[in-house]
């Protein structure tokens, strides 16, 4: 284990930075820099590449066996502490059994729990995470505490407590996956202490050799004129068509929890273009992940998009399909659902929503898709489906189709959207839990008045005739009218957010629909279609500087009265 000695130059913050207290059964790679009052306990491992600067904020305290991935930064601001599980105060607390992995950024003041697991740049910063939780790739955790026991997916930013408070519990593969990881890293441990020692090393390589032949079949060969795995023909053809198109082959796998949030995970890279070998990585995929969905990938490796996700496995075994191997891989996407669906409307889609997606595509609108579970559903946290790339009704009616059929027991929900104004024009229930479609058989009421008020200002505003449109007929007052030309004409764009009497007591501002014209009448028009969607609510405009990115103005613009 090589250390450095000497702590960095003295700061302003801290003359004499104090020296690393690293316990001797730890490993410390010669590759990161560890600075000023950092407590390493035992058995941990710190990679190579990791930054530890006790320089500005102090102390640091590592619990033992926690390991701190390539690439991890931890550093303090000089202000703010946390209290550690000892009573006392520190810049950073991290507690035992813990991974803190790939490129992740952990700022003090902050509290990381034990038994918790930091995904791939993710950052903590200003936060305190209880004992057992599972944050995922690409989060960020900024001002809040997130209780003991939770999970956070990738991508999420939870900055606010009521975002915290709201996720949802981990599961037992996800404390399966963070003791795995744990277990894994304290063998890497183990490995590099003694790996100049050919005694000591060679019982590890001997472990290693018999996990990896009780690995699950990864590295199994498969012949195509063997039918014995659970890959039926037809999709063996469409993997056969996809790569003769010139097509990648990817395939991820979700449980059931997931599969209803549409996380899915992504199973091993498959790079090979050689049928026996995506075959057998297939089959590899779907053994390890038995009792899980395992969906098949298309990707387009030029254009950087999917055009196919086919689910081929279910929990209660592998999909049966036709026998035909027929697949349309033109469409992005959703499209491998439509290939095996009719584009005849059908118990899903009724007359009057396969007329409301008609009169959309014909405006030139774009047709999108949404899903919730209950608990989503109450707190507006819709889940975007595929995108819906094709203009022709029968491929967009059977990938509607297809998404309805697959998110049975949420709600689903059909979004129109403007593509020259960025911005949706019907948001439309079309399945609630029950199974049955939202929807009335006459196709004059497929769009919500909110709706309705969108899209004739879309169309107003469009209209060469109407594009003139006199203040006198607007419901914002000419001081709010002549404020939002101001805001304009300094090159400000405008934004509106709304809230209940519960949520403007605690601050706790909803947006509308973003607003990226420039143009005062449809900007109007914007504002007053919130307004109208949100009566009985606070809605207030907000004037944003886009270049310093910060509000030059908030009014409330309409009070619940």
């Amino acid at each position: 284990m090589v250390v450095r000695s000497l702590a960095a130059p003295p700061t302003p913050w801290s003359k004499n930075l104090a020296e690393p207290k690293i316990d001797s059964t730890a490993y410390v790679h010669s590759f990161s820099n560890i600075i000023g009052d950092v407590r390493i306990g035992a058995n941990v491992l710190v990679a190579p590449g990791t930054s530890i600067r006790a320089d500005e904020g102090f102390p640091f305290a590592i619990g033992e066996n926690t390991n701190i991935q390539d690439g991890v930064v931890i550093h303090g601001l000089e202000e703010g502490r946390v209290k550690g599980d000892d009573g006392q105060s520190y810049s950073v607390w991290i507690g035992k059994n813990t991974s803190i992995t790939h490129l992740s950024l952990i700022h003090g003041p902050a509290y990381v729990g034990s038994n918790c697991f930091i995904g791939f740049r993710s950052t903590v910063f200003n936060a305190r995470v209880g004992d057992g939780c599972i944050i995922m790739m690409h989060a960020l955790i900024q001002d809040v505490e997130i209780p003991p026991g939770k999970y956070v997916p990738s991508g999420a930013i939870i900055t606010n407590q009521q975002q915290a408070d709201r996720l949802p519990d981990v599961n037992d593969a996800d404390l399966k996956f963070s003791t795995h990881v744990i277990g894994v890293n304290q063998s890497l441990k183990a490995g590099y202490q003694c790996s100049e020692n050919t005694a000591c090393i060679t019982p590890l390589r001997n472990e290693a050799n018999t996990m990896g032949n009780n690995g699950g079949g990864r590295n199994r060969s498969y012949s195509s004129s063997s039918h014995g795995g659970s890959l039926d023909s037809s999709t063996m053809e469409q993997v056969k068509q996809l790569l003769a198109q010139g097509y990648k082959i990817g395939s991820e796998h979700a449980d059931k929890r997931r599969f209803r949030t549409s996380s899915w995970r992504s199973c091993a890279p498959i790079d090979s273009k050689n049928f026996n070998e995506v075959i057998a990585a297939l089959e590899a995929c779907l053994q390890e992940h038995q009792g899980e969905y395992v969906r098949l990938l298309g990707i387009d490796p030029q254009a950087k998009r999917r055009v196919l996700e086919e689910i081929i496995q279910r929990p209660d075994g592998p999909v049966q399909k036709s026998s035909n191997g027929k697949v349309s891989v033109s469409a992005p996407s959703a499209s491998a659902r439509s290939s095996h669906i009719s584009p005849v409307v059908n118990s899903s889609v009724t007359p009057s929503l396969s007329e409301q997606i008609s009169q959309l595509l014909s405006q030139g609108c774009k047709i999108g898709l949404e899903n919730a579970d209950k608990r989503r559903f109450r707190t507006s946290s819709w889940h975007s489906g595929p995108a819906i790339e094709s203009t022709r009704l029968p491929e967009v009616v059977s990938q509607v189709e297809a998404f309805v059929n697959e998110h049975s027991g949420e709600y689903v929900r059909l979004i129109g959207i403007d593509p020259k104004a960025k911005r949706r024009v019907v948001e439309e229930i079309i399945q609630r839990p029950d199974g049955k479609p939202a929807q009335s058989t006459t196709p004059k009421s497929t769009v919500t008045p909110t709706s309705r008020v969108a899209a004739s200002r879309v169309a107003a505003y469009n209209s060469p005739t109407n594009s003139a449109r006199s203040a006198n007929s607007s419901s914002l007052s000419s001081e709010t009218i002549a404020s939002i030309r101001s805001l304009l004409a300094q090159g400000h764009k405008i934004g509106t957010e709304h809230a209940d009497k519960r949520r403007f007591r605690t601050s706790s501002w909803r947006s509308c629909a973003p607003i990226e014209s420039n143009r005062d009448a449809e900007v109007i028009a914007a504002l007053e279609a919130c307004m109208q969607e949100h009566s009985g609510e606070y809605v207030r405009l907000i004037g944003i500087d886009p270049k310093a990115k910060r509000r030059v103005m908030e009014e409330i613009i309409q009070k619940p009265n």
